[in-house]
């Protein structure tokens, strides 16, 4: 090598060395910026990423086959709620906000909704389940994930009796309600009672739970059980059974679409209005319900967590106002369920002072928070089904004449 190559390599050499020096001093300038934003952020003095909004998800059934009638009933109150908090100054300074996913009542869309709202909206609560199944799925993945669900409107006993650190609920589960049914039944003195119920977590857990507790409590009911495919499209051949049973009153476990079909084309075949019905739950609350059954609603009995007539919080006293002015009708139970979800996250997420997920659980477990009941909502550690649950009180309501609301109809039994 000449003495020309000699000096070109080692200005070469020198060249290389001052670049691998810049490159060191940029990456420890990086390093110390990163290091700097975060603790900035931690200490909230960067503005910008400060006033990024809280995210509540909210998964609940838009379109068939889920019950879409409650899912748009869970999405009003959420919009609400968050609108409530958001005028009371947000949470810890920030806003909140809400994304909204449909789980069409597929267990699968749920569980997808879930997968995508706490890993790229990083929402930090989900809530506005409506079908047991899907939220029992969700929870399956919310388990590992973290993030804290809370069920709006399921009742299956799976939604908090596996005892998952995430799982919530304020809603009444299995035996309550079973139990309120079946007092509605020995009131009449009744002795033959058809149960039927769809396929799904929801029907099979509550037929199971009425079965039992006729058996734990000598009620000695003749009680036939009839199960269908929560897709079908006619229960005529399940309604026949039924008639040939000749039994003294009949549980609707249907959800939805099978709900009404099955008030519809009990009519058909002669069993109502002659044949006490009550459905599980409170869809004949809903102004639509006398739209579709018109006459042939009259004499129907539901389960009802909540009446025009009960006492409402002033925290409920003021949704069931913005409720009546937003919508012209008065507010039912899944919307001021939804309300008061949104309303307690947010006062966990305060208690808490962070959104981290494991600090929020434990402020929902330790605190005492307001909802729309004057009753307190808890969740305790509790044991089996009450693990992590807030329940309303039940009642029976029955429509004694067409048109008729809560307000007015006839209290049939109440626990």
């Amino acid at each position: 090598m000449d003495s020309l190559d000699t000096h070109a390599s080692t200005t070469a050499e020198w060249r290389s060395l001052g670049t691998q020096r810049e490159d060191h001093v940029m990456q420890r300038r990086e390093l110390f910026g990163g290091v700097l934003a975060a603790a900035l952020i931690a200490l909230g003095s960067l503005p910008a990423k400060a006033q990024d909004p809280i995210v509540f998800g909210v998964i609940t059934p838009l379109s068939p086959p889920g019950e879409t009638g409650l899912g748009q009933l869970a999405k009003r109150g959420a919009e609400i709620g968050v609108e409530y908090i958001n005028e009371q100054g947000g949470i810890l300074g920030r806003k909140v906000q809400l994304s909204i996913q449909d789980s069409a009542g597929k267990n699968e869309q749920a569980v997808a909704a879930y997968r995508r709202l706490v890993s790229s909206e990083k929402a930090v609560a989900v809530f506005g389940f409506i079908h047991s199944g899907a939220n029992i799925a969700v929870n399956e993945v919310a388990k590992e994930m973290g993030v804290p669900t809370m069920g709006t409107q399921t009742g299956a006993t799976d939604v908090t009796a596996k005892h998952y650190d995430i799982a919530f609920r304020t809603h009444a589960v299995d035996p309550p309600r079973a139990g309120t049914w079946l007092g509605w039944i020995k009131k009449n003195n009744w002795k033959r009672v058809s149960i039927i119920a769809e396929t799904t977590d929801y029907g099979i857990g509550l037929a199971k739970e009425t079965e039992k507790q006729n058996k734990e409590k000598n009620l000695g009911l003749e009680i036939q059980t009839i199960m269908f495919d929560r897709t079908t499209t006619d229960l005529l051949p399940q309604l026949l059974q039924v008639k040939a049973f000749k039994p003294d009153a009949i549980v609707n476990i249907g959800v939805g679409q099978p709900l009404d079909l099955m008030i519809t084309q009990a009519h058909t075949v002669g069993l109502l209005p002659a044949t006490p019905m009550v459905t599980s739950y409170d869809a004949p609350a809903r102004p639509q319900f006398w739209q579709l059954h018109g006459e042939k609603g009259v004499g129907v009995s539901f389960v009802a967590f909540y009446s025009p007539k009960s006492e409402l919080s002033d925290l409920g006293k003021e949704f069931a106002k913005r409720y009546q002015a937003k919508f012209s009708e008065p507010p039912v139970y899944a919307a001021l369920n939804s309300f008061a979800n949104a309303i307690v996250f947010a006062e966990a997420i305060k208690k808490a002072g962070t959104t981290e997920p494991k600090a929020m659980i434990k402020a929902l477990e330790e605190g005492s928070f307001g909802g729309w009941s004057t009753v307190p909502v808890t969740f305790p550690r509790a044991e089996g089904v009450l693990w992590h649950n807030w329940s309303p009180p039940m009642m029976i309501l029955r429509y004694t004449a067409k048109d008729q609301t809560p307000a007015t109809a006839e209290a049939a039994y109440a626990q």
